[in-house]
């Protein structure tokens, strides 16, 4: 009986290791995220400072081309309502992930007492 709960424990083990590597990626992309987040508030701030007789450059490859104001505007815009629309489906994804790894931590504690009584009363024998 011993044997077996030792083989559920460690496969359960490898499962909750697993999910703490999702947890660990999710984390880094949601900072990935929050580092663009705040480089294009950065950018729409200085195109808000400009107005109709500026020029903007956009660069593609290794050229610059000529962009309209108003047109780089609604890119940046729309770059952060993306933005942060992932932020918000990263931190629903980590909640989720949180709440099953709190829920797989207490199924892991349950089956280490449930091995270690099994140990003492193959001992006791």
């Amino acid at each position: 009986m011993a044997e077996a709960l030792q083989k559920k424990l460690k496969a359960e083990l490898e499962k909750y290791t697993g999910m703490q590597k999702d947890v660990s990626k999710s984390m880094s992309a949601r900072q990935k995220l929050e580092t663009q987040l705040t480089d294009n508030n950065i950018v729409k701030e200085e195109l808000d400072l400009l107005d109709g007789t500026n020029t903007v450059y956009k660069l593609i490859g290794p050229v610059l081309v000529k962009q309209d104001l108003d047109e780089a505007k609604a890119t940046v815009t729309k770059r952060l309502e993306y933005i942060n629309g992932e932020i918000q489906r990263y931190e629903a994804i980590l909640k989720d992930m949180e709440k099953k790894s709190e829920q797989h931590r207490e199924l892991l504690s349950s089956l280490q007492q449930e091995y270690q009584r099994a140990q003492g009363m193959a001992g006791k024998v």
